[in-house]
């Protein structure tokens, strides 16, 4: 295979690599540098007999997105307080049919499942469920046998079935809990939130010990009610609540003169109520972000 014929698939498979390796990752900032690296070493070490390139580039992505994951999960472990996923305006290199296709497996909600899974079972749902790989692929690019590829999947699919919700989300329905709770965020109401919350809801919050954030997940109506009325009503003395999408769902932009400080994202119940809060508050996972969203 030469330099050309690997450029060129290398510029048609890129949007491809990059949603792979920020499911992988869950942060964008982190899948770029990956997808360029996979690149640049592509482009130097692959063999001369290569007959699918796109494979080839996926193969090599898909490795280095599980070292990568690899060290991550040992910086993890010092990093102060609860670890969130970087949050995205959108798969900004796929195509509109794609993204709506994609959106489940792109969700803050999925992302935070997947961090049970070790690297390689990641990697092996995201390929065969998410991006259609068989298994005879996903084990030619694990460097596994196809049975091997087979029970990382069906152990990978128990974890993620035993975490995730048992009902489809409506989308319209999704968005209207969120403009719910955009209206108790205008208002500060205590009152207001617990209406909206599940007995058992959680509240997470990332700030990386860059930002003030509840150093550990609360969990339970009133509690997360009274944080997040406390919270907002401190808040929107100064701060902007808006509806954005982010990871393919509605979801709270927070702004402060300007400058996007969070970004808040709900686990619909099947009860309409709210069983989860997420709110990112680590300027640097934020950056990215607000780009985007400056550029939109």
């Amino acid at each position: 295979m030469n330099s050309a014929t690997l450029e060129r698939a290398a510029v048609e498979a890129r949007p491809r690599l990059v949603a792979i390796a920020y499911r992988m990752l869950g942060s964008m900032s982190d899948a770029e540098d990956v997808v360029q690296d996979a690149l640049v070493r592509a482009q130097r070490n692959a063999p001369a007999d290569v007959d699918e390139p796109v494979a080839y580039l996926t193969t090599v992505t898909t490795r280095l997105a599980i070292d990568h994951l690899r060290s991550a999960r040992v910086r993890r472990e010092s990093y102060v307080g609860p670890w969130l996923p970087e949050p995205v305006l959108a798969d900004p290199l796929l195509d509109a049919a794609t993204q709506v296709e994609m959106a489940d497996s792109l969700s803050m909600a999925f992302l935070v499942v997947l961090e049970a899974l070790s690297p390689e079972e990641r990697a092996t749902l995201l390929l065969h469920d998410v991006f259609g790989h068989s298994h005879a692929e996903v084990g030619a690019m694990l460097g596994r046998s196809v049975e091997a590829s087979r029970q990382m999947l069906r152990r990978a699919r128990v974890a993620v079935e035993a975490e995730r919700p048992r009902f489809a989300v409506d989308p319209a329905r999704h968005e209207a809990l969120v403009r719910r709770f955009l209206a108790a965020c205008h208002g500060g109401d205590m009152a207001a939130f617990l209406a909206l919350l599940t007995d058992d809801v959680t509240y997470v919050a990332d700030g990386g010990g860059v930002v003030t954030a509840v150093p550990r997940p609360i969990r339970g109506a009133a509690r997360v009610a009274r944080l997040l009325g406390y919270f907002t009503r401190l808040e929107r003395v100064t701060s902007q609540f808006a509806l954005v999408p982010i990871n393919g769902q509605p979801a709270v932009a927070v702004r402060e003169d300007g400058r996007l400080t969070g970004a808040v994202l709900v686990d619909p119940a099947p009860d309409g109520r709210i069983a989860a809060v997420r709110w990112v508050r680590n300027p640097t996972k934020l950056a990215p972000l607000a780009r985007a969203l400056s550029r939109g």
